[in-house]
Order: structure tokens, then sequence, then C-alpha cells
């Protein structure tokens, strides 16, 4: 993956968590359910890698659903 690539994956992950924080308690969820149903299986992949790699630029909200699909992932292969 391009550095690029990952660029603009950080940017919109921390841009779907900033869009959708007005609803409290909810956006992590919502911002979870975006990525999950909008975003390809390589893109899922690639933020939950940068994640387990460091993660730092990720918003805490981004940072909490990407976690989310990290550990949806392990169950599927578990």
């Amino acid at each position: 993956m391009s550095r690029s690539q990952l660029d603009s994956l950080i940017h919109m992950a921390n841009q779907i968590a900033a869009n959708n924080a007005h609803y409290g308690d909810a956006t992590v969820e919502r911002v979870h359910s975006h990525l999950k149903k909008f975003w390809a299986r390589s893109m899922k992949r690639q933020i939950v890698d940068y994640l387990q790699q460091d993660g730092s630029r990720l918003s805490p909200l981004a940072r909490e659903a990407v976690e989310r699909l990290a550990r949806e992932q392990v169950a599927r292969v578990g």
C-alpha cells in the first residue's frame, strides 16, 4: 500500500468520525457501521493493519470504530 493510499484512508476515517460526532454515544457505532458497509474489504484490512502497527493519526472515535473492525476480523478468522 502506498503512503498516499494510507493517508487517504486515515483522513476518510477521521472525517467520517468528525461528521458523526454529534450523535454522542452512538457515534462509534455509526462510524463502525459505515466502514463495515461502505468500505471495500481491502480498505478495511489496510486501516486495521495501520491501527495494529501505529494508529496514532486516527482520532479517538475513528480509532475505536477501527478497533471494532479488528475484533470482527479476528472473530471471523478464529
